[in-house]
């Protein structure tokens, strides 16, 4: 079973950048898709983005399209999410999750959002 790491998350003004990484280790030899959540506080978790074992696909959600860039490097086992023109309705702790069963349109649906399993998250802090 992979262990997920999340980092980069911070407090950064309205319009800034911030780039979020999420460090895979064990079962590396197996490959995954790898997707990205996000949960506001006192709302659900919310699907960000996906991207596919190889790399060559990515889904997003339709807010976070043009703003957000997920990509991963696989010799690294890391996946990150750059996200531009933040808004302060980003804040919220962002979560990556990994599935070696599933394409990316899975980190969609509503079983991902309710099951899947994450790391412990990075807060992301947007200030107007």
């Amino acid at each position: 079973q992979v262990q997920l790491v999340e980092s980069g998350g911070g407090l950064v003004q309205a319009g800034g950048s911030l780039r979020l990484s999420c460090a895979a280790s064990g079962s590396t030899g197996i490959s995954y898709a790898m997707g990205w959540f996000r949960q506001a506080p006192g709302k659900e978790r919310e699907f960000v983005a996906a991207i596919s074992r190889t790399g060559s696909g990515t889904y997003y959600a339709d807010s976070m399209k043009g703003r957000f860039t997920i990509s991963r490097d696989s010799a690294k086992n890391t996946v990150y999410l750059q996200m531009n023109s933040l808004k302060p309705e980003d804040t919220a702790v962002y979560y990556c999750a990994a599935t070696n069963t599933y394409s990316t349109g899975w980190f969609s649906t509503r079983a991902a959002l309710s099951s899947a399993q994450t790391g412990q998250g990075t807060q992301v802090t947007v200030s107007s």
